[in-house]
């Protein structure tokens, strides 16, 4: 088990230290796009000696402040590439296509921080300020009746509404009991002579039993930009045993106008490879909206937009019925709670695996699904965004968040 020291005790230990400051100087590059409130992640080594950050500030050549900043440990998709131990973070206002900025870091160190912004709290609870944003849940599997387990068969994620207000997201129960919020698994998973379902999680007796099961937080980041944890979850299979373990990562960043959360699966067989199998309904990552979306005129409501239009109220698409539903880079899903119209827009990252087969439904469910194979040697990497916000969405704000997905802006330290 993983231990964290609480903020009262880093403050303590901060505040013993004379504070000390350091620079990073880099330069963003555009590209060929208008870019406005895109997030920059540089990555860096500190320096030894550097610990218990205090405040961070990104500022151009002339001194003035650009934006705050924040560092945080590697991500898990940065961490697999090797080569750097921290990441700095900060939202860049505006950049124009075919310009740059030459800008500079400055952290500061070994004081008292502040803390402002992203805050883990005791439950899992992830929250902007007062705001809740994300909620984690995880209880033990409890398999004292058809009830309990039925609560506690899988991980996942709820979404609060930008606002903090309301859940968004669905939890068990309802239309299809095992749509989860923010959820990911897979109806066909084969490892040696066994094919288990990690998607409906069936109980024991079973000859397809499965269930998923937090193990531990390895990691938590929490700051003005984004709050993020990482987590060990087991897949467990036949007779209960973990077959695969996967580190999960979730960030939420703090742009306006909406939530947007990034996550990344990094999924490692415990022995023999494991296969990842199903079809568009019952596999991969995939967003379930409140069950109050499945009665049947809310679902006339639902509106689907595509990267080729946008679609009429209560009309779905779906792979292999139409067999344009695959690899898009993006799909919206425009939907009704308590009368007031949300978006959701799922981003789907180039290099995860492909076919990318998509799933549509009016009841609020989205997302696609691949098949691919994991070892232990080659585990099995995924990353994709969804953004959330107020109203309806149009093709091009959902596909201007998919190029700040897959086309950052690019950075260079100098």
């Amino acid at each position: 088990m993983r231990y964290f020291l609480s903020s009262a005790v880093l403050l303590l230990l901060a505040a013993a230290c004379p504070a000390a400051s350091y620079s990073v100087p880099f330069t963003v590059s555009a590209g060929k796009h208008d870019r406005t409130y895109e997030l920059v992640c540089v990555p860096v080594r500190l320096p030894d000696g550097v610990t218990a950050i205090t405040k961070v500030e990104i500022r151009d050549g002339k001194g003035k402040l650009v934006a705050a900043g924040q560092i945080t440990p590697a991500s898990l998709k940065t961490e697999q590439l090797g080569k750097d131990s921290h990441e700095l973070h900060f939202v860049l206002p505006s950049l124009a296509a075919g310009s740059g900025l030459e800008l500079k870091a400055l952290i500061e160190y070994g004081g008292a921080a502040v803390p402002s912004g992203f805050v883990w709290n005791a439950k899992d609870e992830l929250r902007f300020e007062d705001r809740p944003v994300l909620r984690y849940m995880h209880a033990p599997l409890d398999e004292s009746s058809t009830i309990t387990r039925e609560e506690t068969f899988k991980v996942y994620h709820h979404v609060y509404d930008p606002t903090g207000k309301r859940l968004v997201t669905k939890g068990p129960g309802g239309l299809y009991t095992h749509h989860r919020g923010l959820f990911y698994g897979f109806k066909t998973t084969s490892y040696g002579k066994n094919t288990v379902d990690i998607w409906h999680c069936p109980p024991p007796g079973k000859p397809n039993e499965a269930h998923q099961a937090h193990r531990d937080v390895r990691q938590r980041s929490a700051g003005p930009v984004l709050g993020r944890h990482r987590l060990d979850i087991d897949w467990n299979g036949v007779g209960k045993k973990t077959f695969a373990t996967e580190q999960r990562e979730l960030t939420v960043y703090n742009v306006p106008g909406g939530t947007l959360i990034e996550f990344s699966s990094l999924l490692t067989p415990a022995g023999e490879p494991v296969k990842l199998d199903g079809d568009p309904q019952h596999a991969g990552f995939h967003f379930r909206a409140d069950n109050e979306v499945a009665d049947k005129k809310v679902q006339k409501e639902t509106i689907f937009i595509r990267p080729v239009g946008v679609g009429k109220p209560g009309v779905e698409r779906n792979w292999p019925a139409d067999e344009k539903q695959v690899n898009l880079p993006w799909l919206g899903m425009s939907f009704v709670l308590g009368g007031k119209r949300y978006t959701a827009a799922y981003l789907d990252h180039p290099k995860n695996p492909k076919e990318a087969r998509f799933s549509e439904r009016t009841y609020g469910r989205f997302g696609s699904y691949f098949v691919a194979t994991a070892t232990r040697e080659k585990p099995l990497l995924v990353n994709y965004r969804v953004w959330l916000q107020e109203g309806q969405m149009s093709m091009d704000d959902i596909a201007a968040k998919s190029l700040a997905f897959v086309e950052p802006v690019a950075v260079k330290l100098r």
